[in-house]
């Protein structure tokens, strides 16, 4: 879950405790002004995402090393084991490049391909740009649904799940408890799923602007385009999570259909992963109590003055409580 700069990671160990890590992460669009300027910080908020959420998936993974690897790292030297992570550093990222070369070349490009056989039926350019986005949501929607077939994908999807149930709990005035969070929503507007769906739809509208007659030069303007596509994108999902218009809604939507396949309902264990993570970095409490007066807050350490997580009780800091979330088992 992540607030800010702050971000915690929650983990469900084998014994069945739950590990909290909690650290800052300052990325590049603290470093730069130009870089938090709308249409162009979605293109950096985009990357940094991926960069953190690789970090903590394979944080997440180290808990179930088996029992020999773990005696033989901890019978290896400080300046050994600092090579290691510079060598696992290097690894994550040629994967993460690898990832995104290969995300491209199957959602961006593969479609555009596709749709080039059709030029002999479809004579228009703007057919082709439709059936081109047609051909691209069916390659999304096809492979999010194959991968949920898996059954460590299908536990992942169930977190996913959690985190938005925390989320939705907060932001609808309820207590952060595991009963309220079960009966609340598993979809949420600001998801990474309706983002990679808002993506392929305006990239859709925009290439039909875009004409050319061959087909690597239609391949060559995807990429190029890519950038601009994600910081629309970006300010689309920002809009969505703050409005309440029939319209916007409506076009979130097929976003918040498209959560049926990325998330599952998940177990109360699953649950309490999702609580901790919120309460390490947002104070749930405090943002009821200045949102949500009525709120009955007993049972939930009110009374004790216990409190948790950081961050101010603002509208915001709920958004950005929500802006990202890796919970693990």
């Amino acid at each position: 879950m992540k607030n800010g700069e702050k971000y915690a990671v929650a983990v469900r160990k084998p014994d069945g405790e739950i590990e909290i890590k909690k650290d800052t992460y300052r990325g590049i669009t603290t470093k730069c002004a130009l870089f938090r300027v709308p249409f162009i910080r979605g293109i950096f908020n985009f990357i940094e995402s991926l960069s953190l959420g690789m970090n903590i998936l394979n944080y997440s993974a180290s808990f179930y090393e088996e029992e020999e690897e773990k005696e033989k790292a901890a019978q290896i030297t400080e300046k050994e084991l600092a090579r290691q992570k510079k060598k696992e550093d290097l690894v994550m990222s040629v994967t993460m490049v690898f990832a995104l070369v290969l995300a491209v070349g199957i959602f961006m490009l593969l479609p555009t391909w596709i749709a080039g056989f059709f030029r002999r039926w479809i004579s228009g350019y703007l057919g082709i740009a439709v059936l081109e986005g047609v051909i691209r949501i069916a390659i999304f929607v096809g492979y999010v649904a194959a991968i949920s077939l898996m059954q460590d994908i299908r536990r992942v999807y169930m977190y996913h799940g959690a985190e938005h149930k925390c989320i939705n709990c907060i932001e609808h005035g309820l207590p952060l408890t595991v009963e309220n969070v079960r009966k609340s929503s598993k979809e949420h507007k600001r998801c990474g799923t309706s983002f990679l769906l808002f993506v392929i739809v305006i990239s859709t509208v925009v290439v039909m602007f875009v004409h050319t007659d061959t087909v690597w030069l239609r391949m060559v303007s995807r990429i190029l385009l890519l950038p601009v596509v994600t910081g629309i994108s970006y300010e689309f999902l920002k809009l969505a999570g703050r409005s309440d218009s029939p319209v916007i809604n409506a076009l979130s939507r097929p976003g918040l259909w498209l959560q049926g396949l990325t998330t599952r309902e998940p177990d109360d264990e699953m649950i309490e992963v999702g609580i901790a993570s919120v309460e390490a970095v947002f104070d749930w409490r405090a943002y009821l109590r200045e949102n949500f007066p009525e709120s009955e807050l007993e049972g939930t350490g009110e009374n004790s003055g216990e409190s948790s997580g950081d961050g101010p009780a603002s509208d915001e800091s709920a958004e950005a409580a929500a802006s990202a979330c890796v919970c693990g088992e």
